[in-house]
């Protein structure tokens, strides 16, 4: 199935329709990770889906953030930011930092179990990236946020992943 295209005036290119670009994004999973950040103003975290390793050589990450966010303005005041990769089952998690339980709670941190490093905290259970940032590349609504890893926490656990509007597990190929 082709997809329609349109005109951006003033650049000379075609793109996709955004609809049918983030159709397409529902049928891609990702792992599903809270990034965090610790600064003057306290702990700041939120649930996060574009997240990627970088490089090896130096060992770096990205992370993409909106840029009119609360986390997204924090880790630019920081210049500091943890990616903690959630474990299977952590879903109630994954809602928690993405706000749905704020006008209950709004201080997401407060039962929490969690670490507290200089990068931001670290969640328990997950597989976390602690990062200074390198660079802040910003591109249309978010910012991609490059960031040198300086400590990993390895759980060693199946992630959780989201995929097509809900929580997912992965299985390797062939196994029940």
């Amino acid at each position: 199935m082709s997809g329609s295209r349109i005109f951006v005036a003033g650049t000379g290119k075609t793109m996709v329709d955004s609809s049918l670009f983030i159709e397409a994004m529902r049928h891609v999973a990702q792992s599903v990770t809270v990034v965090t950040t610790q600064g003057e103003d306290g702990p700041t975290g939120a649930t996060v889906s574009a997240f990627s390793s970088l490089s090896a050589d130096p060992p770096s990450v990205l992370v993409c953030l909106r840029s009119d966010s609360r986390i997204g303005l924090a880790v630019g005041r920081n210049r500091v930011f943890c990616v903690n990769v959630l474990p299977e089952g952590a879903s109630a998690l994954a809602g928690h930092f993405a706000g749905r339980f704020d006008a209950e709670e709004p201080n997401r941190f407060g039962a929490i179990d969690c670490r507290h490093s200089p990068s931001g905290p670290v969640l328990s259970g997950a597989t976390a990236f602690e990062c200074t940032v390198d660079q802040i590349i910003s591109h249309g609504s978010h910012d991609i946020c490059i960031g040198n890893v300086t400590a990993i926490t390895n759980a060693a656990t199946p992630p959780l992943a989201y995929m097509d509007g809900s929580f997912q597990v992965i299985r390797p190929e062939g196994a029940s």
